[in-house]
């Protein structure tokens, strides 16, 4: 009998667990250069690279490199709550990109490179306009912030060979990292390396 109580603790124990992930919707320019610093975030269960906030019903990187889907690169976060809050997952966000500028992200321009947060509900929506305005009244930036804070719409995860980038193609990553400017902007903006 104690083991069938056991057993079904654990069980228990797993579906409590499982409720109480969620997910958060970020677009900030390259998607292989946002991945890496989600999964480094203590709380953060898994993070899948690909495309949201578009007018098509699918995405794919053909159709999103070529502006044909409306579609931004992005990445969705899963999360435990108790372990990280959705301000804290703003803030790894704000900390790697230029939220002053509108056209993209570094040397990647157009609107799949453009910076976004795509909330899912109104409380989600409540807490990125106050990070926002924080960052904006923070003396930081010499300009405004414009990253758009957006409604959810479908996310689409891109082909296999982009998930973690930086783990299975560690040169071409850092040459890319470091070449297109967002190395040496976190440097000069936050102090890191």
């Amino acid at each position: 009998m104690s083991k069938f109580l056991i057993l079904l603790a654990t069980l228990l124990s797993a579906v409590v667990v499982q409720a109480e992930t969620k997910t958060a919707l970020f677009a900030g320019g390259c998607f292989w250069c946002m991945q890496e610093p989600f999964d480094h975030v203590k709380g953060v269960t898994k993070t899948v690279v690909g495309y949201t906030g578009g007018s098509k019903e699918d995405a794919n990187y053909r159709a999103v490199s070529a502006h044909e889907t409306e579609h931004r690169e992005s990445i969705e976060v899963s999360y435990d709550p108790a372990q990280v809050s959705y301000d804290q997952l703003l803030d790894v966000f704000w900390h790697n990109i230029n939220p002053t500028q509108a056209d993209g992200q570094f040397h990647d321009i157009g609107l799949s490179y453009q910076a976004a947060i795509f909330y899912q509900n109104d409380e989600e929506k409540k807490i990125a306009e106050a990070s926002k305005d924080k960052l904006g009244k923070s003396g930081r930036f010499d300009r405004p912030i414009v990253t758009e804070i957006l409604a959810a719409k479908p996310f689409y995860p891109a082909e296999e060979y982009h998930q973690k980038y930086y783990l299975k193609n560690p040169a071409a990553y850092n040459i890319y990292h470091v070449g297109y400017g967002r190395v040496s902007y976190m440097a000069r903006i936050w102090g890191k390396k």
